[in-house]
C-alpha cells in the first residue's frame, strides 16, 4: 500500500507525522545500504529532523545487532489462539511443550537489538533507553506546546478518535473518547503530537504494513464520520498525530512487567 491509496489532508497534524516517517524510513534505508544522503522535507522543523536522525541511528544499531531464537514464529502463531489467556496452567504447560522458548537461561540485552527467528523474521525490536534519549531532544518544542502544567497527577486516561462506549448496547457508532470532548482536548493533542510522530515514524520502519493500515483507517474514519454526521470526530482528527487510533497515558502508576 502506498500514500497514493490514502487521503491525508494537508491541514492534519498527521501530515507532518507522515513526512517525519518518510524521512526516517529514507534515512534508515540509506544508512543500511550505504545510499546517498537524505534531505528532509522543508515542512519538518529542526527539532523534529534531529529526533528523526537520532531515531534512524538507533534503528540501524538494532537492525545490525540481531539476536537469533531457535523458533519458527509463523508456526507458533498458528498454534496460539485468543483463548490462550495465560491463566490456565494445564493449557500453558501443554503449549510450552509444543512451543519451547527457543533459548536456554537468561540473556541480558543492554543495547539496541532485534530478535529474529530461524527464518530471519524480526519478532521484536529492542531500543532500550535510546528512544527516550531521542524524544528528550523535543524538550524545547514540548515546552512551547501550550499545555498547562498539570504536574504529575497519578492516574490513567484513554485518548481515542473512535471509542466504543461500554455499557451502551444501543449505541452503534463509536465516539471520540470523553477525555477529548473537553475544552483542553486541542491542547492535549498538540502537546503529544511530537512524541506521537516519533512513535509512528518508528513503526513505519519496523512494521510498514501496520503503519499504512493505520493511515488508511484514519482516512476512512473521517469519511465515515462525515457521512454519519459525527462532527466531533473530523474536528479531532485535525490535531491527531498518531497512526494508532487510541493512546493510553499512565502517570505515576505501576504496571505489571510485560
Amino acid at each position: 500500500m502506498s500514500t497514493c491509496d490514502i487521503k491525508i489532508w494537508c491541514t492534519w497534524a498527521l501530515a507532518i507525522t507522515h513526512e517525519a516517517g518518510a524521512y526516517t524510513e529514507q534515512k534508515f534505508n540509506a544508512e543500511k545500504t550505504g545510499g546517498e544522503p537524505v534531505i528532509p522535507s522543508p515542512n519538518l522543523d529542526t527539532d523534529l529532523v534531529m529526533v528523526c536522525d537520532r531515531l534512524a541511528d538507533v534503528l540501524i544499531k538494532a537492525y545490525k545487532n540481531p539476536i537469533k531464537m531457535q523458533i519458527d514464529i509463523a508456526r507458533y502463531s498458528k498454534l496460539i489462539s485468543p483463548k490462550n489467556t495465560g491463566h490456565n496452567e494445564e493449557k500453558e504447560e501443554k503449549l510450552l511443550e509444543r512451543c519451547p522458548p527457543g533459548h536456554e537461561g537468561t540473556k541480558l540485552v543492554d543495547k539496541p537489538a532485534t530478535i529474529i527467528d530461524v527464518s530471519g523474521t524480526i519478532i521484536a525490536w529492542y531500543l532500550q533507553k535510546e528512544i527516550r534519549a531521542a524524544t528528550d531532544l523535543l524538550g524545547p518544542s514540548l515546552e512551547k506546546s501550550g499545555l498547562e502544567n498539570v504536574g504529575s497527577t497519578p492516574g490513567c486516561i484513554n485518548l481515542s478518535l473512535a471509542w466504543f462506549q461500554q455499557g451502551h448496547e444501543n449505541l452503534s457508532d463509536p465516539e471520540v473518547s470523553a477525555s477529548l470532548k473537553g475544552p483542553s482536548s486541542e491542547n492535549i493533542l498538540k502537546a503529544i503530537a511530537r512524541p506521537a510522530a516519533i512513535a509512528s515514524a518508528a513503526l513505519r520502519v519496523m512494521h510498514p504494513q501496520q503503519y499504512f493500515a493505520g493511515l488508511q483507517a484514519l482516512s476512512h474514519l473521517r469519511d465515515k464520520a462525515l457521512s454519519k454526521e459525527l462532527p466531533q470526530m473530523p474536528e479531532t482528527l485535525q490535531y491527531w498525530a498518531s497512526v494508532f487510533n487510541s493512546l493510553s497515558i499512565i502517570s505515576n502508576r505501576e504496571t505489571p512487567n510485560h
